[in-house]
């Protein structure tokens, strides 16, 4: 019996999700706990495994289209078993477009019968459904902007690894796209050549804008619209005809321009950010030349910014300036007025969004402490002396921050309008910086854990986020966030609230200086911390007595092993 498999949610805030690619395809024998499908969510890219055993007999979401959580996924059954009520039920794009056809074809023949009064307008309507049911020329592939993340409105092209009239196989890399999450790589699902670009590198649009054309080579596709929709197949098309001409040579020799190479001497491809690139290019800088000192060698904006092409440049500066500086009494500098203008990624964009939604509909205000830390860095300098032992001031303020919620539990809250909902368990957020943004991986249940699990569970998550390799849940669930800045040397800042929580602590580094002692000035050690509290929840009367009780702990870092 056939089993119907729909869009997972993977992530309790997944309301829809991108099927990123198809590991299976239809016919093929499927086993239990076989990988179907990687499908992004709002979180990550996850693999979906299958929970039966059979024949992949349909398909109902194609790789790179977004769907709704239940929409239908797949079918699994035996070989040749007849599933056509099943795929109704799921109500496919194709199906959709048949019973637009078949709907046009009916139109058609009723008109035949109709009053001659309202013959011009019949034949109106019968252009339009003509023109929206015409077909492609023959092999032609529409590509559009794809969806490659649930919040994704529009993409950026950051490189295209083809150019137009180049021949292209299904699996290889079309191009790499900027999305609200990173940088991918999308492949083509087709084979022919690619006979247009609809986005041009650096550009912008909106998702299931017309990204490329593939088809058979010399294929005139002049007519198709520069919006065509993959679902209209399409309106746009009526111009298209099938008539096979060669692409002229020199539309083939403007793309051949030379531009950074992605490519080393050695023949490897070279990997590198779009903004590294852009500045790259702008600055004449050839990528091949260039050493990455990101992930795996991924050249980096730094990089580029710091790389010295030749030492003639210093040489070769007009000698006169200083001459002619000699002879003007007063100096008034000069120069061309000028901007970088650099392109916000997605990521960027949905950070800004949602930062913005907190700042302005929590009520921020913020309640400064300062921690005398001597005794606290005595006491991690003997943990650190232990074997296979290695604890941070972080992990401390961590510990600390679990069990002074534990004690005032508003400030571990929930704003939902109608109620305040305080949560009874304890899970830590971790501010951790990523080239693209932020993203904040959740230490569960941290008051339970001693400063050594701690830091061994921070040293693994932060890791993840770098490389991207955290997974959603591991993201998800925070009552209460800590972000610290004392290891770049800022002693004082605040931060903005990750909601849902009702409170953020911001960290500053740890400074040397005159403190008083029973009544004597000597030096000392103290770290500055600053609680952002939503007022809906926490008074500040509960924020004040939470920060005394976090001192406490802090200062006396014993009663933390309690």
């Amino acid at each position: 019996m056939a089993e119907v498999i729909n869009m997972p949610r993977l992530s309790d805030t997944m309301e829809e999700g991108v099927v990123a690619k198809w590991l299976k395809k239809v016919g093929d024998k499927v086993e239990e706990g076989d990988i179907l499908a990687e499908i992004e969510t709002d979180k990550a890219t996850m693999e979906f495994e299958s929970f039966y055993n059979g024949t992949l007999l349909h398909i109902g979401i194609e790789e790179g289209e977004t769907a709704p959580v239940d929409t239908l996924l797949a079918i699994l059954g035996e070989e040749g078993e007849d599933i056509s009520s099943l795929i109704k039920g799921g109500a496919s794009s194709s199906d959709k477009e048949e019973k637009t056809e078949d709907k046009s074809t009916s139109t058609k023949e009723s008109s035949k019968d109709a009053p001659v009064a309202d013959s011009s307008k019949d034949k109106e309507e019968e252009k339009e459904q003509e023109s929206s049911s015409n077909e492609l020329p023959e092999g032609v592939e529409i590509i559009n902007m794809p969806r490659l993340s649930d919040t994704m409105e529009e993409g950026t092209v950051a490189k295209w690894l083809k150019k137009e009239g180049d021949n292209v196989e299904e699996g290889d890399i079309l191009a790499e796209i900027e999305t609200d999450k990173a940088t991918m790589e999308f492949e083509s699902f087709y084979d022919g050549v690619l006979l247009k670009i609809g986005i041009k590198e650096g550009e912008t649009a909106k998702v299931d804008s017309l990204l490329a054309i593939i088809g058979p080579k010399g294929t005139d596709v002049s007519g198709i619209g520069t919006t065509t929709s993959a679902k209209s197949k399409s309106s746009d098309s009526k111009g298209a005809s099938s008539k096979v001409k060669e692409v002229p040579e020199e539309k083939s020799e403007e793309k051949k321009e030379p531009t950074n190479t992605t490519e080393a001497k050695d023949g490897s491809r070279i990997f590198a950010s779009p903004l590294a690139k852009k500045i790259a290019e702008d600055k004449g800088i050839n990528l091949a030349d260039v050493k990455g000192s990101g992930e795996n060698g991924r050249i980096v904006k730094k990089d580029i910014e710091e790389f010295t092409p030749s030492k003639k440049s210093a040489s070769d500066a007009p000698q006169t300036a200083s001459t002619s500086e000699k002879s003007v009494q007063q100096y008034i500098p000069a120069g061309d007025e000028s901007f970088e203008e650099i392109k916000n990624s997605q990521m960027r964009k949905t950070i800004a969004k949602r930062l913005g939604e907190s700042k302005f509909t929590a009520p921020h205000y913020y309640l400064t402490i300062e921690v005398n830390m001597g005794i606290a860095m005595e006491s991690r300098k003997q943990i650190n002396e232990m074997p296979d032992v290695k604890v941070s001031f972080n992990d401390m303020v961590i510990k600390a921050s679990a069990m002074a919620l534990r004690k005032h539990p508003r400030v571990n809250s929930v704003w939902t309008g109608d109620s305040t909902k305080i949560a009874k368990h304890i899970h830590m957020g971790v501010a951790v910086a990523v080239e693209d943004g932020l993203v904040v991986p959740v230490i569960k249940f941290a008051d339970q854990l001693t400063m050594t699990q701690i830091g061994n569970q921070v040293k693994d998550l932060a890791g993840k986020s770098r490389n991207k390799k955290l997974q959603p849940s591991e993201m998800e669930g925070s009552t209460f966030t800590v972000s610290n800045l004392g290891m770049f040397g800022i002693t004082e800042f605040t931060s903005i609230i990750n909601q849902p929580n009702s409170a953020i602590l911001s960290v500053g580094a740890i400074v040397e200086k005159p403190v008083v002692k029973d009544g004597q000035i000597v030096v000392g050690n103290t770290m500055k911390v600053t609680l952002a509290c939503d007022h809906r929840t926490v008074d500040g009367a509960t924020g004040a007595a939470f920060l005394q009780t976090l001192k406490t702990y802090l200062e006396n870092p014993v009663t933390m092993l309690a």
